[in-house]
């Protein structure tokens, strides 16, 4: 039952035997326990140590609270694993790095995986985001294995965020116009940003790729996922693209603004995505898209924006929301 604390089934008898008695001997334990007075006394050395029992006056012995005691020992146990968990994960790396150095002297092809079975490529994208420790690093356009409009599809990029953001993932996701262009995908892409994702806006991304743990990139050879896509490996290649992803990054606007949670008064969330929508350059007919409203009412809603930003112009209603740290 304790083993996995590190007690022994003759200890943990031993340890149940000071349960049940009050203050017992070494010899009224080792009698209980069916073993002799020294191994007896060498347990509960070992008892003690682990914080389970303690000695008491005249040579006896008694537990300490169980729950307490055994909270501890948990914590500690917890604690010792996962220090171990990242040395062995730490060695791991490394010794995959060797793997493929040596695989990469052998066969050069194998710097780079070529996958065109539909099937295929769901099964290892899905092998490769199960695989996320580190880092997710993402420059996102069209087109997507899914349709970005379907409920479901939104639900499973929150829930997938939502866990690598609990686990301490560095999720970045540089946005295109293009991406954002669907009715509703500005909204959740606000709403990745909100759960933990860093993300950013460029007018332009040349292609789509992503990056896991800075040891592979996924990256489409027709501009989408369905036909075909490259997996590279740690290489000079896949050095390249992290650098490359780097400089985008550099280049693209924040999403969020944080200053808008520390102001007294701030924009609504409508006005957030609306604002983000005129930066980016969309124009009416866009933006009703993504709000879901008609064009008309997108007119309204841009006009009183510019009135509540006192901007005559979009433009400088773009400059007016940067000043206000809303973009």
């Amino acid at each position: 039952m304790l083993e996995a604390l590190g007690v022994s089934p003759f200890d943990e008898s031993v340890y149940r035997a000071v349960l049940s008695g009050q203050r017992c001997t070494v010899a009224e334990l080792a009698e209980s326990a069916g073993a002799g007075v020294p191994r007896t006394g060498q347990t509960l050395k070992r008892l003690a140590d682990l914080g389970l029992v303690r000695r008491v006056g005249r040579g006896r012995w008694e537990a300490v609270s169980p729950r307490s005691a055994l909270s501890a020992l948990l914590h500690r146990r917890r604690s010792e694993a996962e220090a171990m968990y990242g040395e062995v994960e730490a060695e791991m790396s490394g010794l995959h790095r060797l793997y493929r150095a040596n695989q990469l002297r052998s066969d050069p092809e194998a710097l780079v995986e070529v996958l065109s079975d539909p099937e295929a490529i769901a099964r290892r994208i899905d092998e490769v985001n199960r695989s996320v420790t580190t880092h997710l690093w993402t420059l996102d356009k069209p087109p997507y294995l899914d349709a970005v409009g379907q409920p479901h599809f939104h639900e499973q990029e929150k829930t997938t965020t939502r866990a690598w953001a609990e686990r301490g993932v560095d999720i970045r996701g540089v946005y295109c116009l293009e991406s954002i262009a669907p009715p509703g995908r500005m909204e959740t892409v606000l709403r990745l940003a909100a759960l933990g994702e860093k993300s950013r806006l460029l007018r332009h991304l040349p292609f789509k790729a992503r990056i896991v743990d800075r040891r592979v990139a996924m990256v489409p050879l027709t501009g989408g996922s369905k036909e075909s896509i490259l997996l590279v490996h740690p290489s000079g290649l896949l050095d390249g693209l992290i650098e490359l992803f780097e400089a985008y990054w550099e280049r693209a606007e924040p999403l969020l603004a944080p200053q808008v949670e520390e102001a007294e008064e701030g924009p609504s969330e409508e006005d957030l995505v609306l604002v983000r929508l005129l930066h980016a350059g969309f124009k009416d007919q866009a933006i009703a898209r993504q709000l879901g409203v008609s064009v008309r009412t997108a007119t309204r809603r841009v006009a009183a924006l510019m009135v509540a930003l006192d901007a005559g112009t979009r433009f400088q209603a773009g400059v007016r929301a940067r000043e206000r740290g809303w973009i």
